[in-house]
């Protein structure tokens, strides 16, 4: 082939070295536009795995890097003028200039020619003159830039300022450094890379480095290698105590939003993107040369694989976009949580230092008691501590106090309809699907949404509290799980506005009835969606006759035996659709500004307050984002959860989104507990109201990784249960635990041993003359000691 490489960075020069081991009849030229032994930034790091690909693609250039790491396994996260160590990590990290070199020297020895200091042709000559193009031209790639149409680039640059420093200072770690200062937090990403220095990142909010005076250089143009060095002046003295009278280094240093960029192609032709100019992660979970290094190893190997450049590019686009695209979630997460890293700064050391280590919920609770057991216990007991609680229970099976009902663990099987009434009245399999959750252990059993009206069913076959029989059903159900398990039951109420008289869920969710249709009511004139029906704009009497239709429902919920209520404004039904400007477009006293469209569903829940029994609490549901330009915000949440507290709500149940049908969401795992943690953090916590989280929250440890940080005081999961209805008393066995938080039926307890199988009933011999002590006693702590090698210490 004869391939031509736009961007002499590692991602392009490892590729160029890999193609041509692969077959040296390759023909291969790169253009850089700087000189070779330019370079900008300090250290790189690189996690195990990607050694290891790297070691298997080419031993040269990984037996280079080997000689040149600097290696450690601690995390030290100075906070509040203490320092929390947590081992077990594993990091190599090098130069980047050596990076660099050591590349450029492999390139030069297999033969690629290297034009340094010159700039590529034109992309399109290039395109016709050559088999293969590839953009390794950085996070404003020329050549992306030129086919916007084809690539369809989306930009997001963020919230918080950074400035890429060193310093001379070697870390023994990675060192966090979260600084609070009279303008607001700011923070530290720091490391070794050599026996000469650190990389030394500062970061903080725009609001902080507006506050600080950092914006003085906001209309100054800085040429390419020239540092703001007025900032970098006062970062000296700001973070003189951090850097024990070593110096800040620069190279190229200026205040920078990073962009998170994706594109939904990467491929055009004979063109391919790699590295920065195809998508970027933000560097508190690893570096863009390690994606790019990846991405080149992956492409080689694809192109090597097919024949055809075309099947190849899209073999490799197939192949390394998950990939990607799993990075950029968790890379998303932890650039939300730095930024808004200030709202954690009251939380209790060891909880700050959990919350910090799992921001980007690939590290979970049980994956740091495998690396740092000693860590994990403080965090157990920091938890137990805050709460008061036994510290021998998991998280998840301390008992929590919602008002003043006692739930016996923080688990709860959220709200999910089934559409398998018979006029509104829940039957034999309701029964069973509720009673057997209850039975399955967990702490709390909420109903579908249990509709306050005919008209206010989703489907015909939603469940009501809109008669008596209704209510004698229900109470059937509730007599079952308070008989027969030591669960709480909760109802949730709603009416579903514009999105009712819709079919059956396997039938066609949200489209219209064919017959049979009713009339539906909402704030505005404005359809959930395309093909939806249009509803009735509300008018004074609408809503006076829905909020007693409110009333009346949660008065038969008391009397069905209820132990919670909820009252549903989430998921675009009635009181979510008023609380949305995107369906709520009204010019009276109910809409317009959020104190406005928050009117409406403040009365009903005033009006059910009323009549919904004291002792008992009650909750909201919320949709936190609509996931959606114009539509509410995480921020919105917040101020409506507020609200709703202050009008005497017990809790939040915070959801998102299903408020417009062309929404755009941002799906994964636990995706939404990020939102659950904003209203704890700045509302809840200081109210004592609690904060449920839900949303692709699935196993165990997520749960106990969500409390433990502090992020919400109950999970809830749905379709987990529907998978497994005893999945709490499964989570406690799998753990070993056995107490009042997961106590098995009566019925059920032969049960609570999982049955052995060819795989756990086999009794392995010994096979090993003399046991290796470091395959079983690998050491937690080893700190980055030059003189030393990186060789475990203390």
């Amino acid at each position: 082939m004869k391939i031509a490489i736009v961007g002499g960075g590692p991602g392009g020069l490892y590729f160029a070295a890999l193609m041509k081991q692969l077959n040296p009849a390759h023909q291969i030229t790169v253009w850089e536009r700087n000189a070779a032994d330019d370079t900008f930034g300090f250290g790189v790091v690189f996690s195990d795995e990607t050694l290891g690909g790297i070691e298997n693609a080419d031993t040269v250039i990984a037996g280079a890097m080997a000689e040149r790491f600097a290696r450690w396994t601690d995390i030290d996260i100075h906070f509040r003028g203490e320092m929390t160590t947590v081992g077990g990590q594993g990091f190599a990290a090098m130069g980047r200039k050596d990076l660099l070199q050591l590349l450029q020297r492999r390139c030069e020895q297999l033969g690629v020619d290297l034009r340094f200091s010159t700039l590529a042709p034109d992309v399109e000559e290039l395109s016709s003159q050559y088999d293969l193009v590839l953009a390794s031209d950085g996070v404003n790639s020329g050549i992306r830039n030129r086919f916007p149409e084809v690539f369809r680039p989306t930009l997001d640059p963020r919230k918080s300022k950074f400035m890429w420093l060193g310093t001379d200072l070697v870390f023994e770690a990675f060192k966090f450094f979260v600084k609070e200062t009279e303008w607001g937090v700011m923070q530290i990403h720091g490391y070794p890379y050599s026996d000469q220095g650190s990389t030394f990142i500062v970061e903080m909010h725009e609001d902080v480095w507006r506050a600080a005076g950092f914006d003085a250089s906001e209309s100054k143009t800085f040429p390419p290698g020239v540092s703001d060095e007025e900032s970098v002046a006062r970062l000296r003295e700001i973070f003189a105590e951090e850097l024990e009278g070593h110096q800040i280094l620069t190279n190229n240093s200026k205040w920078i939003h990073f962009n998170t960029v994706r594109n939904a192609s990467w491929r055009h032709g004979n063109i391919v993107l790699l590295g920065d100019a195809a998508h970027t992660a933000h560097f508190s979970i690893g570096s863009g040369t390690k994606l790019a290094m990846e991405d080149a190893l992956a492409l080689a190997a694809c192109l090597h694989e097919h024949p055809q450049v075309e099947a190849a590019l899209e073999a490799y686009e197939t192949e390394r976009r998950p990939v990607v695209e799993s990075t950029q979630r968790a890379a998303q997460a932890s650039l939300e949580w730095f930024e808004t890293i200030g709202q954690y700064k009251d939380q209790d050391r060891v909880q700050f230092c959990f919350n910090l280590l799992t921001r980007s919920r690939r590290i979970t609770y049980e994956n740091l008691k495998l690396r740092d057991p000693h860590f994990a216990a403080e965090v157990d007991r920091a938890f137990a501590r805050e709460q008061g609680l036994d510290t021998t229970a998991p998280a998840m099976f301390q008992p929590y106090r919602l008002g003043n009902l006692e739930l016996k663990n923080r688990v709860v099987v959220s709200a999910m309809d089934m559409y398998s009434a018979v006029d509104g009245v829940p039957g034999d399999f309701h029964l069973a699907h509720l009673g057997s959750k209850a039975l399955g252990g967990a702490g709390l059993v909420m109903t579908e949404m249990v509709c306050v009206s005919e008209i206010g069913r989703i489907t015909p076959g939603c469940t009501g509290l809109y008669t008596d029989d209704q209510r004698e059903a229900w109470k059937r159900v509730v007599d079952f799980v308070h008989s027969h398990s030591t669960a709480k039951i909760g109802a949730q109420l709603g009416h579903s506005g514009r999105k009712g008289s819709t079919r059956l869920m396997w039938e066609g969710i949200d489209e219209p009835l064919a017959e049979g249709n009713w009339e539906t009511f909402a704030p505005s004139s404005v359809p959930y969606g395309a093909g939806s029906t249009t509803p009735r704009q509300m008018d004074r009497e609408h809503m006076d006759m829905v909020t007693q239709e409110f009333v009346e429902a949660a008065q038969r919920a008391a009397e069905a035996g209820f132990d919670l209520l909820e009252v549903h404004a989430a998921h675009g039904y009635l009181l979510s659709s008023f609380l949305s400007p995107l369906a709520n477009h009204r010019t009276d006293e109910y809409g317009g500004s959020r104190e406005n469209r928050l009117r409406y569903p403040l009365e009903v829940f005033d009006a059910v307050r009323a009549v919904w029994p004291e002792d008992k609490p009650l909750l909201v549901r919320l949709s936190a984002v609509d996931w959606m330009p114009e539509g509410n915000t995480v921020q919105d949440a917040a101020e409506i959860a507020r609200a709703f507290i202050a009008h005497g709500a017990d809790g939040i149940d915070v959801s998102s989104g299903q408020v417009a049908k062309d929404e755009k969401p941002q799906f994964g795992r636990s995706y939404q507990t990020p939102f659950a943690d904003v209203i704890r953090q700045t509302v809840a916590k200081q109210t004592g109201a609690a904060v449920i989280a839900v949303g692709a929250i699935s196993t165990w440890d997520d749960v106990n990784s969500i409390l433990l940080a502090g992020r919400a005081d109950l999970c809830a999961l749905g379709r987990t249960h529907l998978y497994d209805p005893q999945w709490t008393l499964h989570a406690a066995a799998d753990q070993g635990y056995r107490g009042p938080g997961a106590e098995w039926p009566v019925q059920f307890k032969a049960g609570r041993r999982k049955p052995p199988s060819a795989r756990t009933d086999a009794v392995r011999p010994r096979l090993s003359l003399v046991r290796d002590p470091l395959a079983d006693d690998q050491p937690t702590h080893v700190r980055w000691t030059p003189q030393r090698k990186g060789q475990p210490v203390g």
